[in-house]
């Protein structure tokens, strides 16, 4: 039996998607209801769930590999959600997701976050023309120094491209706890608009340091990770969700993981990554209604205990 991150790639579910008798059902709710947060270095307001491509989106851009997608992708900007995290470093996703954006008539709706990867000024500036290329876009919204790679001289660079409008926002990503410090100093000593960072109910070193400097810093955050690659909703499979999760509005454990990171003030945007509408519609919802306060928090972190 697939797991919840994996979609069926079968006949019959190619053949139901293509017709997509059920697609207007994942027009659940008013757009305008999808809670919103503001970027702190300019007020622009973001929807609280975004959209991660790695590795769901990393498929040729053949039709069949692109129909499924399609499908995500309409019901993502239809939920109202707008922010799409991609990178060079995710194979096909940058193309993948410009053609989908085309394909799809949403370009223009998207707010568009890639990465450097790279070393040195001039590597990391083919990047970004080539991130250009693949979005097919002329400004990219978001750029991000993937993973700390080259920080001082890919910064540099940003605030370069951000002055000359080819790039809106810029900041730093990291996936491990483990870098939490190193993205700590790089903050003191380099002013960015984003940090991307892991945090879930299984990785929480966040909240000790990061997301709180985040917060009294004035940096929006990215929080990639929400369910560790579908680690923690393993560890709840085919288990019924607590009668205590109608407290939040959560119908769905992925809801219920999702609220608990966005319960944070200082978490901006969430990302998790989907090739399912399903799933996409799923995750949109915890978008929408009450969050958990401290005490359903600690009932959450104990279910997946």
């Amino acid at each position: 039996m697939p797991s919840r991150r994996h979609f069926i790639q079968g006949s019959t579910a190619l053949l139901t998607l293509a017709a997509a008798p059920w697609l207007p059902s994942l027009a659940f709710a008013d757009p305008s209801m999808l809670l919103k947060r503001a970027i702190p270095s300019s007020g622009e307001l973001l929807p609280v769930i975004g959209l991660g491509t790695s590795r769901t989106f990393n498929v040729s851009l053949s039709e069949d590999s692109l129909k499924p997608l399609d499908a995500v992708m309409r019901t993502f900007i239809n939920g109202g959600a707008r922010l799409i995290d991609t990178a060079p470093s995710y194979g096909a996703a940058e193309a993948v997701t410009g053609a989908l954006l085309k394909r799809t008539n949403t370009q223009g709706k998207a707010f568009l976050a890639s990465k450097i990867s790279a070393t040195g000024r001039e590597r990391g500036m083919a990047q970004v023309e080539a991130s250009l290329r693949a979005l097919q876009t002329d400004t990219l919204d978001l750029v991000q120094v993937h993973n700390l790679q080259d920080t001082r001289t890919q910064l540099a660079l940003l605030r370069e491209l951000k002055a000359r409008g080819l790039v809106r926002y810029i900041g730093i990503t990291h996936y491990l706890e483990s870098a939490h410090d190193d993205l700590l100093d790089a903050l003191a000593k380099e002013p960015v608009d984003f940090v991307q960072l892991n945090y879930s109910v299984g990785e929480r070193n966040a909240e000790k340091r990061l997301l709180p400097y985040c917060a009294d810093h004035g940096i929006a955050t990215l929080i990639n990770r929400p369910f560790q690659r579908g680690q923690l909703l393993n560890r709840v499979k085919g288990q019924p969700l607590p009668s205590w999760a109608m407290e939040t509005d959560a119908t769905t454990w992925a809801q219920l993981l999702l609220k608990f990171i966005l319960a944070n003030p200082a978490a901006t945007v969430v990302i998790p990554a989907t090739s399912n509408p399903r799933y996409m519609a799923d995750n949109l919802k915890a978008g929408i209604g009450r969050l958990p306060d401290a005490a359903l928090r600690q009932k959450i972190v104990a279910a997946f205990s």
